[in-house]
């Protein structure tokens, strides 16, 4: 049975997530796109009402809504606000993830629930390299046994939250010759020596997002900050090729928010031509404008349908045989590229101008082709599963 209703539930989540950004993030959008500061107070205002820990288990003291769908609703109206707002809201989902799909039954008890406090905590999960972006295997950051203790050396960059986290949830190899085999993920903690900050990046889109390097020199761990790692056994579980899976059920939610940006932009030019005069009639009475406007629409309502079919199928426990999970991602980042490049061209001059908030949506835009894995990389994902070769 399909069927596109929304529960209760949801439409109260929805109606949480667009009120929010209405009060809360729009006022202040244009402010942190400019100076590319953390919003903080937005940020703890947002976990206050719990848009940052709905999503995680009770038990671990989040409020167990475990439903895909709610998720990618809130990450729309949230990214509907204001792109880089939402990435700093939802931004520690990475890291929490993999901690989830990869942690053992103590590792969640004991770094979940961080999260989840009255204290606004954040997390960042560090995978990406100036040598390994889309070839993970690339990575160089080593992870060194010395007894008991890990010692990480190496470098990471583009890292969202990058060190300012309380937890950062950093990939590197334990021996390079074992390719994917040989990576696992290692949760370091706020203040750990040898853990630091490198350059805070500056942006095109997304600005209020701290984005920056980090750098790892001897930075000593204990071993069981390897994530899955089981004392008992002293095996690490899956390793990194687990979580680069699991990364195939995140990118939905990235889809989300690229669909709530596009739904800005279609909204404002829609506005916009119906008010806008020229040749004594609104712009949107040309064929050139209501036909762009028509395809928007339609782009927008396919992106958000793919990406709640992902989310249905993550629900139903349906595995992404044809890689469901990039399609929605793949086809919401090139929507949102796509309407925010028309938005700004239906206002035309006004539309390049920052006096309108096209401009910076059409800047946010472009990130949705690149981060959590390029539309390249989910093309190249994509066509090896339709062809019965395997994500990678």
């Amino acid at each position: 049975m399909i069927d596109f209703g929304l529960t209760d539930e949801q439409k109260d989540f929805q109606k949480l997530a667009h009120d929010f950004a209405v009060k809360e993030i729009r006022p202040v959008a244009e402010h942190y796109d400019a100076t590319e500061e953390m919003p903080w107070e937005v940020m703890k205002k947002a976990h206050k009402l719990g848009l940052t820990t709905f999503y995680f288990p009770e038990e671990y003291g989040g409020g167990g809504v475990h439903d895909p769908i709610t998720h990618f609703i809130i990450n729309e109206e949230l990214a509907w606000g204001c792109a880089g707002i939402q990435t700093c809201i939802s931004g520690t989902g990475l890291a929490a993830a993999a901690i989830m799909g990869m942690g053992t039954e103590e590792q969640k008890q004991k770094w979940i629930p961080m999260f989840c406090g009255e204290e606004l905590r954040v997390g960042a999960m560090a995978l990406t390299e100036p040598e390994a972006g889309s070839d993970a295997q690339a990575v160089k950051t080593t992870a060194r046994l010395e007894g008991d203790t890990w010692v990480l050396n190496g470098q990471k960059c583009f890292i969202t939250n990058g060190g300012i986290a309380d937890l950062h949830v950093v990939f590197a190899t334990t021996d390079p010759s074992l390719g994917w085999a040989g990576l696992g993920a290692f949760v370091i903690e706020k203040g750990t020596p040898g853990l630091t900050m490198g350059k805070k990046e500056k942006k095109l889109g997304v600005r209020a997002s701290h984005t920056a390097e980090l750098f790892l020199d001897d930075c000593r761990i204990p071993r069981e900050n390897q994530l899955g790692f089981d004392p008992s056994t002293g095996n690490a579980g899956f390793g990194a090729l687990g979580a680069l899976k699991m990364l195939e059920y995140t990118r939905p939610g990235v889809g989300a928010a690229a669909v709530g940006v596009a739904r800005a932009a279609y909204e404002f030019a829609l506005d916009y031509a119906q008010k806008r005069v020229q040749f004594g009639k609104p712009i949107i009475t040309k064929q050139a404008i209501s036909f762009a406007l028509a395809d928007m629409a339609t782009a927008i309502d396919a992106a958000r349908l793919l990406v709640w079919r992902a989310g249905w199928m993550q629900r139903e426990n349906i595995p992404f045989k044809n890689a469901e999970g990039s399609m929605a991602k793949l086809f919401a980042g090139d929507t949102a590229m796509w309407v925010t490049t028309q938005a700004v061209q239906i206002l035309g001059g006004y539309g390049y101008m920052k006096d309108f908030p096209v401009e910076k949506w059409m800047r946010d835009a472009k990130i949705y082709q690149i981060w959590e894995g390029t539309a390249e990389i989910q093309r190249l994902v994509i066509s090896r599963a339709i062809a019965g070769r395997g994500f990678f």
